[in-house]
């Protein structure tokens, strides 16, 4: 299709509706691996380590429950963005570049469905 095309089609629509529905279903399920880390991992049966070494993983373990819950943030705000993308879908404003107001390519669209800038006007930032 020429580029003069303002907005996808909704066959186009319903094929990103899809990816970014699996997208959801996939990060839904990281986040809840992620947050039963730092919400379980509370007492990793260290009760009878000796103390010197006690300090150490209790260390260990907060740095890498700090970094979970940070992971966990990072997910739910893609997960948040992915469902922003199904609301402009419904709108029917999906893959329009917030910037320059032309179609964000097909391909970029694919790889990083939530997307809401042309490569043209990510390279401005």
């Amino acid at each position: 299709m020429p580029d003069t095309q303002t907005k996808y089609s909704d066959e186009d629509l319903q094929e990103f509706k899809g990816i970014i529905q699996k997208k959801i279903e996939r990060a839904e399920e990281d986040l809840a691996l992620l947050q039963s880390s730092y919400k379980n991992g509370l007492n990793n049966g260290t009760d009878d380590t000796s103390p010197q070494f006690k300090s150490f993983e209790e260390g260990s373990e907060t740095m890498s429950k700090e970094a979970n819950v940070q992971l966990a943030i990072r997910q739910e705000k893609f997960i948040r963005d992915l469902k922003n993308a199904l609301i402009r879908i419904e709108n029917k404003t999906y893959g329009i570049c917030r910037v320059t107001g032309k179609l964000i390519q097909k391909e970029r669209l694919k790889l990083v469905p939530h997307a809401t800038l042309s490569i043209e006007a990510k390279r401005k930032q």
